[in-house]
């Protein structure tokens, strides 16, 4: 495969000054073995004049890693561009990078230096360098917003002194993607020899534009990008290596262009950079955030169900996760739902699997995420569930500190409706003893239980009971993510079951004396 885009990471320099970032050498090398796995071309290291920290790390980076060519960033001062070359002189592959910004305003107020010292200066340092190494990078410093006479001088001026790729900053984020690129396109059209460098660019994400505003560099003839894992950096971050990598990738019969990125080391990689890091990925962020490939809406499930291709531009397989996810929840459809029991390998009949998707619905709107383990229960409770004289309609409780537990019970038999209220030790017990009040019935709690279905703060509660009636002993089970209805469910179940049996053999009873 012809590799056209030279993909330059920056995550362990401008990544890491991202706040609250930071990297302690070994953590450091961790992600810079995981970006040699990836395939990236170059690793911005760090900038070893910054901190005694920082040339450790560039220098365990340079003498640890193979394959991608290390980089040391360093000022257009002599001073630091020594200290970035005894950092990265150890590498097989090596590279000097060097800034001076060229804009108006950081000229006047940062550099305090008219525009011939500073092609001076940018040209004395990139010689100094390239007497040192062979590969040595240039950046113009808030590029964007230059004035392109100067900028065009500036490029020209350095690629003569021996500067082998010249990159174009955004470092505000301030450009367009139609101003950023044709600012690409004119370098080249003006540049004389701007053939004899790689153009490379760097886009900060202030306006949300990073990404965007390197594609258009790309279209307009820039062939390296740089970029960071996740889109970390300075502010709100740059340009994402995982959205670059993939927009190529994905749409790659309208760029003809490729990259060497091993595309499923993304993930991997950028669930390294985030636990160590300590910045999470936001869930709706571009290929890597925990919805890229998950499905809750009803009409997207089903096309999903039918065909990936329906709502994916490209596979989970292809940045190295397992499958996409239909996420269950109060948008999904029936059939997202069916699927979901026969992965968990539960089958119910049409009519259960129409009351079991009416429940998952109504547990859907008191909880955000479904797990497995609630769908199995909903499932089980129509597979165990037989005829129920009483089906339960409404609870009120009222219970606190220094007051008694009082219970309202509504319950529904024959489509009547009966109403009873009761106090009790507690509110369960308050629920029990309305309920016995409208049966007309007196039962033994033998056993009581509840616990967890599944996890969170709104898991579902399952609550288990044992009753005691006129000889009779029967189990009833009860779920909802309210304990005490999960409660009240459960004891209907049992009495339901000792009121069937009683009814039977009444009935039984009956039609021998009849006879």
């Amino acid at each position: 495969m012809k590799k056209n885009i030279i993909i330059f990471d920056t995550t362990l320099r401008d990544g890491e000054q991202s706040p609250g970032a930071s990297l302690n050498t070994k953590e450091k090398m961790e992600i810079a073995q995981q970006l040699s796995a990836l395939g990236v071309d170059v690793i911005e290291a760090g900038f070893p004049a910054s901190s005694p920290g920082d040339f450790e790390a560039v220098m365990s980076v340079a003498k640890g890693i193979k394959g991608p060519v290390v980089c040391g960033l360093a000022r257009a001062i002599k001073k630091d561009i020594d200290l970035c070359f005894d950092a990265v002189k150890t590498a097989k592959k090596r590279r000097i990078h060097i800034f001076l910004a060229t804009s108006p305003i950081h000229m006047k107020y940062k550099l305090k230096m008219t525009k011939e010292d500073v092609l001076q200066k940018a040209r004395e340092a990139v010689a100094y360098a390239r007497n040192l190494n062979d590969d040595v990078e240039f950046s113009p410093e808030d590029a964007a917003r230059s004035d392109r006479d100067f900028l065009c001088r500036v490029v020209e001026a350095v690629i003569k002194a021996g500067a082998s790729t010249v990159n174009i900053p955004d470092t505000v984020g301030y450009s367009v993607p139609d101003e950023f690129g044709g600012l690409i396109a004119e370098l080249f059209n003006r540049v004389p020899n701007i053939n004899k460098a790689t153009i490379s660019v760097h886009c900060h994400n202030d306006l949300g534009l990073a990404t965007a505003n390197s594609v258009s560099a790309i279209l307009n003839g820039a062939r390296q990008v740089e970029c960071t894992i996740n889109g970390l950096g300075e502010r709100a971050g740059n340009a994402s290596l995982e959205e670059i990598v993939m927009i190529l990738k994905t749409r790659k019969p309208f760029f003809r262009l490729d990259t060497g990125i091993r595309t499923i080391e993304i993930s991997k990689t950028s669930r390294l950079v985030s636990s160590l890091t300590g910045v999470p990925i936001q869930p709706n962020k571009a290929i890597v955030g925990k919805n890229a490939f998950a499905h809750e809406a009803g009409i997207h499930q089903h096309g999903m169900l039918a065909k990936s291709l329906t709502y994916e531009i490209m596979t989970p397989v292809s940045i190295g996760l397992k499958e996409s996810t239909l996420v269950l929840g109060k948008h999904s459809g029936r059939h997202a739902f069916e699927s979901r029991l026969a992965q968990i390998g539960m089958k119910l009949s049409k009519d259960d699997l129409e009351k079991a998707f009416a429940e998952f619905k109504v547990l859907a709107d008191k909880k955000k995420e479904i797990y497995d383990e609630d769908i199995a229960t909903l499932a089980e409770n129509q597979l165990s569930r037989e005829i129920q004289l009483y089906e339960l309609k409404e609870i009120k409780i009222s219970s606190g500190t220094g007051t008694v537990p009082r219970a309202s019970i509504k319950l529904v038999k024959d489509n009547k409706t009966f109403f009873a209220t009761a106090t009790g030790d507690g509110p369960v017990d308050a629920c029990y003893k309305a309920i016995e009040k409208i049966v007309s019935e007196k039962f033994k709690l033998l056993d009581y239980s509840v616990k967890s279905v599944s996890v969170g703060k709104d898991a579902v509660g399952e609550a288990s009971v044992q009753l005691s009636c006129c000889g009779m002993v029967y189990s009833g089970r009860g779920i909802s993510t309210d304990v005490i209805e999960a409660s009240v469910k459960a004891f209907l179940t049992a009495a339901n079951r000792i009121l069937n049996l009683k009814h039977s053999k009444q009935r039984v009873s009956v039609r021998k004396n009849a006879m």
